[in-house]
């Protein structure tokens, strides 16, 4: 019986066996069914990870993750084989018996259905992993620049500002660039350029480059969003961060880098720690550039600054032509003259020029390049898109002014004409006569704030300096055409009250009917070959503040009877031979400026005008003489300027200095002297004294000695053949020199200095005691020998180390046979800008040092060839390196 279990057991085994496959047989038809509802299942899970991944890869430029991909491959993989599968089954499902279910190959129906099974299996468990994705894309490693698109190709004009800050990026002792200009002129342009040169292949010294606009107003959070997206900080906890804390994370992964980051639109300083950007000197050799309106941008930033300026006339219009289009250029023969005249009153401003040009690029006819060119002239605010694309983008920095009175001042700049070079001192005056200026009551200080608004309006890039050679002295300023036109836009209430500024040059005859637009005008400027033709009857200007008449003629009569709120007229420049006596009822008069006109006489109901401060009367060479009592009567005057005055006046100087010692708020007095009796008169009184800055004493016999009080601003000596000695003075005090003087024994003010023909003035010592001194002149001196003599005892203990001409700007020495010194030693002039020497035969040696040679605001040395030859220097390499500075004025 022994044999018998175990034979039972292979039995029983067999049974099992042959009954699962018998099983797995039956089941297979439905299987079959099962597996095709897996396969559905599994193609829809497909669908949704594979339309997953495309759109992240496609819009949110992302990789899929190498398991989604895996899985993608895998599942189309699962699909083909089910599907051959699928196809076998029904093949084999043909072979049955015939009337049977039996299959005819057993063992193949066997290996089918087990095969069914498992892939019923596979697919399952492939449509459970695609359904829990989380994640199926991750960002694309970023790359180390993003190029910028640039609308002009090839970029016109910027080609020098390019070159040094590519120079400047390669400079391992700059850590920051500002670059800085007024708007539209191209900033962001450049830094493109500059993004986009990193593109290059070849240029592989940053790891990564940053691109930022930060704009305005400034947006800390914002920045900080930016930079970490392009350095792809992940987002998880970012948000819920402090501030402190997302710096302390980009400063860590900048300091692992070499960055450039490109910040463009900066409108004030950024604090770029509070960023999280390291210290540029921390020894990466990393970079930082912007873009700004504002030289104060660049300089509160600590960056190498360059400014970018408006293009030359002929880049001007090779942008101007490539905007407009060949087609519309080539459209009639007059056009491309036409086009060029219309280049020209962008004066090179690159978003003027593409703005107009995108306005004509349809104008196909002469005649509407004609209507055009007059309205860029006349009325620019009507030129299609110069509203919308030009001016409201320039006004962001008028915006970004920081109070309404710097406000105020650049708005009255447009009130000049087109190329109009702006003294400054006298626009500061009008501002100071307008009110603008009104919280300082010194004059002095008032002057001061002016000069500091000038600085902000040209380190805003909406004013800049005029080169000129009307005078060196002088001071002029001038406003680019399309920002002038901007700021008549904006005085006007962006050009809804047309006439609230009027602005008139070189017209020719205004007609009554003009004359009736104006009764709701503010202000008025009248220039040039402008006249008005005569009036019916008087005109009415009741909210008329300012009125500047520079024309060649004079007004018709009556035109000043109906002005009511009048603050400033400025008759300077004109042609008027006689002022209307209705003038003296302008009670609300503040400012009168009679200037350089061909007056006679003055009437005497100037005295009327009791709320006027400001009275300008320089250059009336016509002018007889000052009738008494007006002066005086003028109680609110705090500025009087008379200077110069005809030989042939019969002026009473003693009774001018008497009515103007009457004023109680006069403290700034320009004036001429021609007696000793005047100059006593002048120095006898400390109110006098105190407010004269300047002065010029012309013709004066009797006078040895000439003592000067510290608040002498300019100080002319024209003929003066008896004067020795120049001294300063002090609350009636004679300063006494010492080692450090005090400052207000000193002639702290005191700028410029012209001294002509005064035979017997030895020298002028006096000059140690004006540290700001700009301009120094002598002219015909018979005894000088020394400018300064520092080795005698009264200056004997000042040291060479004072500040001696350190702010001098030009120097002229002419006609002096005897001089043979400047100053006893070397001095650095840091100032220096122009040196005249003629007619100076013994003067052997120049007091320069060798930083005066390396300077780089000495601009010209003028002077005889043969003096310049016969120069004796200490250091050979001082001449060598001024050399190139010499100009010979030898015929």
């Amino acid at each position: 019986m022994d044999f018998v279990s175990p034979v039972l057991d292979i039995a029983s085994r067999i049974c099992n066996c042959v009954g699962d496959r018998a099983d797995l047989l039956r089941r297979l038809p439905q299987n079959v069914i099962s597996l095709r509802a897996e396969k559905d299942k599994l193609n829809n899970v497909y669908k949704d990870v594979k339309e997953r991944v495309e759109r992240e890869e496609n819009l949110e430029k992302k990789k899929r993750t190498h398991v989604v991909d895996g899985w993608i491959g895998r599942a189309e993989a699962m699909e083909k084989e089910v599907n051959e599968l699928l196809d076998r089954c029904d093949e084999e499902n043909q072979k049955k018996c015939f009337g049977t279910c039996c299959p005819r190959n057993c063992r193949s129906s066997y290996k089918l259905a087990k095969m069914v099974r498992e892939k019923m299996d596979a697919a399952a468990e492939l449509q459970s992993e695609g359904s829990n994705f989380q994640v199926v894309a991750v960002p694309l490693p970023s790359p180390h620049v993003i190029e910028r698109p640039l609308e002009e190709k090839p970029v016109v004009g910027l080609d020098s500002p390019f070159r040094e800050v590519w120079r400047l990026l390669q400079d391992k002792q700059v850590g920051s660039i500002g670059i800085y200009g007024m708007g539209g002129v191209g900033k962001t342009t450049l830094l493109k350029k500059i993004n986009n040169k990193f593109l290059q292949s070849s240029i592989k010294a940053f790891d990564i480059v940053i691109w930022v606009v930060v704009s305005r107003p400034t947006n800390l959070e914002r920045v900080q969003e930016t930079i970490r997206s392009r350095l792809q900080i992940p987002d998880d906890g970012w948000k819920g961060r402090q501030e402190d804390d997302k710096a302390a994370e980009i400063c860590r992964i900048l300091k692992t880098k070499k960055f450039v980051l490109l910040l463009d639109d900066i409108w004030e300083p950024l604090d770029l720690l509070r960023v999280g950007i390291p210290p540029s000197g921390d020894g990466n050799q990393s970079k930082i550039v912007f873009t700004t309106r504002s030289a104060d941008v660049c300089q509160g930033m600590a960056a190498q600054s360059i400014k970018v300026e408006c293009l030359e006339e002929k880049e001007a219009f090779s942008l101007f032509q490539a905007k407009v289009g060949e087609d519309t250029l080539n459209s009639h023969p007059d056009i491309p003259k036409l086009a060029e005249m219309v280049a020209k009153e962008c004066k090179g401003l690159p978003l003027a020029l593409i703005v107009i040009a995108r306005a004509m690029a349809s104008a196909e006819t002469p005649e509407e390049w004609e209507r055009n060119l007059q309205k860029l002239r006349l009325y620019p605010k009507d030129v299609a898109g110069t509203e919308n694309d030009l001016f409201s983008v320039l006004a962001f920095s008028y915006d970004s002014l920081p109070d309404e009175a710097t406000k105020s001042c650049f708005l009255y700049c447009s009130l000049f004409p087109e190329d109009y070079l702006i003294p400054s001192e006298r626009l500061i005056q009008l501002w100071i006569g307008e009110g603008f200026l009104d919280e300082y009551d010194d004059i002095q200080e008032a002057r001061n704030q002016g000069g500091e608004i000038i600085e902000r309006l040209m380190h805003a890039c909406l004013m800049e300096a005029a080169i000129t050679n009307f005078s060196i002295e002088r001071r002029y300023l001038k406003m680019h055409d399309v920002i002038r036109d901007m700021a008549l836009w904006l005085a006007c209430e962006k050009g809804k009250k047309k006439n609230k500024f009027v602005v008139k040059d070189g017209i020719g005859l205004i007609r009554a009917q003009e004359v009736d637009k104006w009764k709701d005008a503010q202000r008025i400027a009248l220039w040039n070959d402008t006249s008005i033709e005569e009036l019916r009857k008087p005109p009415c200007f009741p909210n008329m503040e300012t009125l500047i008449g520079c024309m060649k003629s004079t007004f018709p009569s009556g035109f000043f009877t109906n002005m009511f709120v009048i603050r400033v007229l400025d008759f300077s420049n004109n042609k008027i031979l006689e002022l209307p006596a209705e003038i003296g009822n302008l009670a609300t008069l503040q400012y009168l400026n009679l200037s350089d006109t061909r007056i006679k006489y003055l009437p005497i109901e100037l005295k009327n005008l009791k709320k006027l401060r400001c009275l300008m009367l320089d250059g009336l060479f016509s002018l007889a003489s000052l009738p008494s009592q007006i002066v005086s009567s003028l109680s609110s005057l705090l500025l009087f300027s008379m200077k110069p005055i005809s030989s042939q006046s019969s002026m009473d100087e003693i009774m001018l200095l008497e009515e103007l010692e009457q004023l109680e708020h006069i403290n700034d007095i320009s004036i001429v002297l021609t007696s000793i009796q005047s100059i006593q008169r002048l120095f006898e009184s400390h109110k006098l004294r105190r407010s004269t800055t300047f002065l010029q004493v012309a013709h004066c016999k009797g006078v040895n000695q000439l003592q000067l009080s510290p608040s002498i601003k300019t100080l002319k000596l024209v003929k003066c053949d008896e004067l020795e000695e120049v001294k300063i003075i002090h609350f009636e005090k004679q300063v006494v020199p010492s080692k450090f003087p005090n400052p207000e024994c000193c002639f702290n003010r005191l700028l410029s200095v012209h001294i002509h023909t005064c035979k017997k003035l030895l020298n002028l010592n006096c000059l140690i005691h004006a540290p700001k001194l700009q301009y120094l002149l002598i002219v015909d001196f018979e005894v000088m020998e020394k400018v300064i003599e520092d080795e005698r005892s009264e200056g004997s203990e000042i040291e060479s180390g004072l500040s001696v001409f350190s702010r001098l700007i030009y120097l002229t020495l002419s006609n002096l046979p005897k001089l043979e010194s400047i100053y006893g030693h070397v001095l650095p002039f840091p100032s220096l800008r122009q040196v005249t020497v003629l007619g100076c035969p013994r003067l052997k040696r120049l007091p320069f040092d060798s930083s005066t040679s390396m300077s780089k605001n000495l601009e010209e040395i003028r002077g005889d060839q043969e003096w310049w030859d016969g120069l004796e220097w200490e250091d050979q390499i001082i001449m060598h390196n001024l050399t190139p500075n010499f100009s010979s004025l030898t015929p």
